[in-house]
């Protein structure tokens, strides 16, 4: 692998896939914030609308066919990112989620700096033996990773429990606190009257998040009987897709509405009296930020980072344990019943994301990680566009696991 001398090259690449959903949105903001300072930054990813989001932002996009799960295309797309370094010749790799991980670091294998965010934990998805495969992996890999990114405190005491080694980082997401900002939700709800099926009075409740077993739909769908006894009239709006679409339909009555994915987020959220995500596993999920950025009140699952990510007072009322529909069908009935409430937590939840998760400080943030590993002057814009970037091992000192 070699590293690059001319200037044009770029020196930071992206790794990514998945190319939806949260991470999607994680690897934008990134990319966004690094082109607008000056740092040169590439993407490997899998070709397609989010690909061409990238290039419109000024990276250099470099198309990555790899499919969202580890199975036997894995040995190909490792093949395929090793050609894919040595034209791009990156200083350093931000390589994003499981898979991503997975590839990258068999790839790159301690030759240049490698930064692994692994977006919420691979082996809390699975169970059995795939679970165990899964922290061997882990653990194993932690080696050829210069810096572990989390996204919450909580994520990385999943790690350390779980025996992953590693050089820590914890940055928390953050999002674009222009783009989510309050607005009429009279407004929104008009615009929005015919996919929501409902009058603008009816008490509108709205989930945002792919549609699988991850994010906890079917468990919002089992409370969702109970919310309606006591709520009449309420209305549940499923916005996104995903592989439990078909199921989630036919377990839903007709107060559950589906729209399906969409390309802005921000009118159902600024529509909606509550934003609710039952989710069984997070790193820090970005839809409840991303509420409270528009002004509204959230109830998620006490799951890695949904206790960090929420003001103490919007998690006295709005934290549920995981799979527990009666707690959730509580919560969600509880605020619907009392808007005052909802208001005062609505702008409590804008000012905490305000403070801190800004995307700005989040960008801020991974470029300090990138300048710590590339030395001194080398994070900088100016410095990437005029200097050389030196090879790098992997440091091994300052390692943290509880597996012996």
């Amino acid at each position: 692998m070699h590293t690059s001398t001319e200037s044009a090259r770029p020196r930071v690449l992206h790794l990514t896939q998945p190319v939806t959903g949260g991470v999607a949105r994680v690897v934008t903001d990134l990319v966004r914030a690094q082109c607008a300072s000056g740092l040169e930054v590439a993407v490997a990813c899998p070709d397609g609308e989010f690909a061409g989001r990238l290039r419109a932002l000024g990276a250099d996009v470099r198309p990555w066919e790899a499919t969202r799960s580890p199975g036997s295309s894995l040995p190909r797309e490792v093949r395929w990112l090793l050609r894919l370094l040595d034209d791009v010749r990156p200083g350093l790799v931000h390589a994003h989620s499981a898979k991503a991980g997975l590839a990258g670091r068999l790839a790159v294998r301690g030759r240049i700096p490698l930064v692994f965010q692994p977006h919420a934990w691979s082996f809390e998805a699975v169970g059995g033996a795939t679970g165990a495969l899964a922290v061997a992996w882990e653990r194993r890999g932690a080696r050829w990773a210069a810096r572990t990114v989390c996204v919450s405190e909580a994520e990385r005491a999943t790690g350390v429990r779980a025996g992953v080694a590693g050089r820590w980082h914890v940055i928390p997401n953050g999002i674009d606190t222009g783009r989510f900002s309050p607005g009429s939700a009279a407004a929104a709800r008009a615009a929005l009257a015919p996919l929501a099926g409902a009058g603008t009075g009816a008490p509108l409740v709205v989930c945002v998040g792919r549609l699988c077993r991850q994010k906890g739909q079917d468990v919002l769908l089992r409370a969702w009987e109970d919310v309606v006894r006591r709520v009449p009239g309420a209305r549940l709006v499923l916005v996104g897709d995903g592989p439990d679409r078909d199921r989630l339909r036919a377990a839903a009555p007709d107060s559950v509405l589906f729209a399906g994915a969409v390309a802005d987020p921000v009118p159902w959220y600024r529509a909606a009296d509550l934003v609710v995500l039952p989710s069984r596993w997070e790193g820090m999920a970005l839809a409840p930020l991303e509420a409270m950025g528009c002004g509204r009140p959230v109830v998620v699952t006490d799951v890695d980072g949904a206790r960090e990510s929420l003001p103490p007072a919007l998690a006295a009322h709005g934290l549920v344990p995981p799979g527990a529909p009666a707690a959730l069908a509580g919560a969600v009935a509880a605020l619907l019943l009392d808007p005052p409430l909802r208001a005062r937590l609505g702008g409590l939840g804008r000012r905490h994301v305000l403070s801190a998760h800004d995307v700005r400080h989040t960008a801020e943030a991974v470029t300090g990680v990138y300048r710590e590993l590339l030395g001194p002057g080398r994070g900088d814009p100016a410095a990437h566009r005029a200097d050389r970037i030196p090879r790098h091992a992997v440091p091994t000192e300052h390692r943290e696991s509880t597996h012996s």
